[in-house]
């Protein structure tokens, strides 16, 4: 009998199962030979400051339970790597790459611990927008707080609900003398036992387990509303400041100032400037989107203070169990799903053995196929012919 194998394929925070089945590669195969001679074109001055962790701190009981592959930047673009649990158990392999943008602001981690005996992975990718603050904290500390929390053993949701929250009132806290405003989503997966708990804080695409978190939808638009806020459709945003201004009043007591949103049209080019917190919003054909207060195109994020009031940091929660037929885990930011759907995702990664050659092949054919965003992916590789006894349940 022919066994089914299904994926859980993670997209910014969405959760998808499919059966393997037999899939025809030609058109993926095709386009991503066609750029593989191009793929080290962009940016070989990259170097992530990301990089994967293994969680010695905390308790007596917490170190490290895996062999860790050192990460690897192989040709000034990529940042790969991966390992393999000591039980045989799962791979994990990540690739991530800044792409066309000119910042870097995605972050992944990877974390494994013991916690009350229980073997506990973490994955997480943290997709920043207005700068790299918000995801930057979000690996360093998302992570080490859930671990912390007293009932993250015996109700692990309501422990990741209430450390997400609380990690974005202390990023908030941590940023509340600076004039940054920037913010993050965050797409994590928790393995605790046989157990996958996925949470989602941000924007994804549609499923039947998780639902975007868009300003547009019914009950983000009430709960938006409710509080105050407007959602109107609006074009591409850009938000810029004179940070030149800024830091010329730092040392005064002075407490004034004014905004100024101009624009100059020369033939066809436009020219936008802003001064203190005005901003201009261009709207390009076919470009628009729902955004809250005309801004932020997510009804939830960490950080964005100055929306905080309407855009929350409580993530969606979805819990599977995992069993033999499922095959592989898929954690990716937008700069893949918004050109790879699901199902070439899951056949380009099992073209490859090791998840890592496979994080890395999801990353090419992204940039491959256009992406213009950051690229970040991890691949978690399930072998159910070893398991270990201490941590195969999850009371």
């Amino acid at each position: 009998m022919q066994r089914l194998h299904r994926n859980v394929i993670v997209q910014a925070g969405h959760l998808g199962i499919f059966s393997k089945g037999r899939v025809q590669l030609g058109d993926i195969q095709r386009s991503l030979h066609a750029g593989l001679g191009l793929k080290f074109l962009w940016n070989r001055d990259f170097r992530t400051s990301s990089r994967m962790m293994v969680d010695t701190s905390g308790t007596e009981e917490r170190g490290p339970i895996v062999d860790v592959l050192p990460e690897k930047d192989e040709d000034g673009g990529f940042a790969s790597g991966g390992w393999k649990s000591e039980d045989g158990k799962l791979s994990c392999g990540y690739s991530s790459f800044r792409g066309k943008r000119a910042t870097m602001e995605d972050f992944y981690d990877v974390k494994t611990s013991k916690v009350d005996g229980h073997t506990v992975y973490l994955f997480g990718i943290f997709d920043g927008h207005g700068g790299s603050r918000a995801a930057e904290y979000l690996k360093e500390h998302l992570f080490e707080n859930l671990m912390k929390h007293p009932r993250f053993i015996t109700d692990t949701k309501l422990a990741i609900c209430e450390s997400y929250q609380q990690t974005d009132a202390d990023f908030l806290d941590s940023e509340r003398d600076t004039y940054r405003d920037d913010g993050s989503t965050a797409s994590t997966a928790v393995l605790i036992g046989n157990h996958l708990y996925v949470a989602n804080v941000g924007d994804s695409r549609r499923s039947h387990f998780l639902e975007d978190h868009k300003p547009n939808r019914s009950d983000e638009r009430k709960r938006i509303e409710s509080a105050g806020g407007v959602v109107m459709w609006a074009g591409e945003s850009y938000q810029q400041t004179d940070a030149d201004f800024l830091d010329s009043e730092r040392d005064t007591y002075r407490d004034d100032g004014s905004t100024a949103s101009t624009a100059v049209l020369i033939g066809n080019h436009l020219y936008v400037a802003n001064v203190g917190d005005s901003m201009a919003v261009i709207s390009k054909a076919g470009t628009g989107t729902w955004r809250v207060g005309g801004v932020l195109a997510m009804s939830r994020a960490f950080g964005n203070r100055m929306l905080k009031q309407f855009v929350v940091a409580e993530p969606e929660i979805q819990d599977q169990e995992i069993d033999e037929e499922f095959e592989l885990l898929v954690l990716a930011s937008d700069g893949l799903w918004d050109v790879v759907p699901n199902k070439d995702a899951v056949s380009l990664a099992r073209t490859e053995e090791e998840p890592q050659a496979a994080a890395r092949k999801l990353t090419e054919a992204a940039f491959t196929r256009g992406s213009a965003d950051n690229i970040t992916c991890i691949v978690v590789k399930f072998h159910h012919g070893r398991a270990d006894p201490a941590s195969s349940q999850h009371d």
